[in-house]
């Protein structure tokens, strides 16, 4: 297996990844998926920001059910708030998704999050979103995507499967 770059994330039905304190709790309404866990089977390595980490405390991603190399995207000292079996990083994006694909083994890389999935997909650098959609309107809150200026991002829906789906991103 060669490794994509996914952006796996879960969004309220009104497009937002967070509430309006950042908070997750919400986003589990949808349940599991066979999509999902399609995707933590093939993940070999995951990559989020900061942020992403402070709203899910020290949990492992997808609750402990997957382990691997994690890898935090930061612009901070990291020793503000160091969770120790995860590796901080910073610096181009491109370097950072490279870094993550190669200690993913040929699995994929899963990036998650508001500002780092963004990044990466500006860059050219991910290869599919799967997006879960929880039934819940939250009315304000972090966004899926919100990129002003750049040109649209052309999507292939591969799988549609209820509230679940697999795009593949058109370069």
């Amino acid at each position: 297996m060669t490794g994509a770059v996914i952006w796996h994330m879960t969004m309220s039905l009104d497009g937002f990844i967070g509430d309006r304190d950042d908070k997750l709790d919400w986003s589990f309404a949808g349940g599991p998926s066979a999509l999902g866990d399609e995707v933590i089977r093939t993940t070999g390595a995951f990559l989020c920001g900061g942020k992403r980490i402070e709203a899910v405390a020290e949990n492992r991603p997808y609750g402990g059910v997957w382990t691997g190399p994690v890898f935090v995207y930061t612009r901070k000292d990291p020793a503000t708030n160091p969770v120790p079996e995860f590796t901080y990083v910073s610096g181009d994006i491109r370097d950072v998704v490279r870094r993550g694909v190669e200690a993913a083994a040929g699995k994929n890389l899963v990036v998650t999050g508001g500002a780092v999935p963004r990044l990466a997909l500006d860059a050219g650098l991910v290869d599919e979103i799967v997006l879960h959609i929880a039934p819940v309107l939250l009315g304000e809150g972090i966004r899926f995507y919100d990129s002003p200026g750049v040109d649209p991002t052309k999507l292939e829906v591969v799988t549609a499967d209820g509230l679940n789906f697999r795009f593949k991103v058109l370069r």
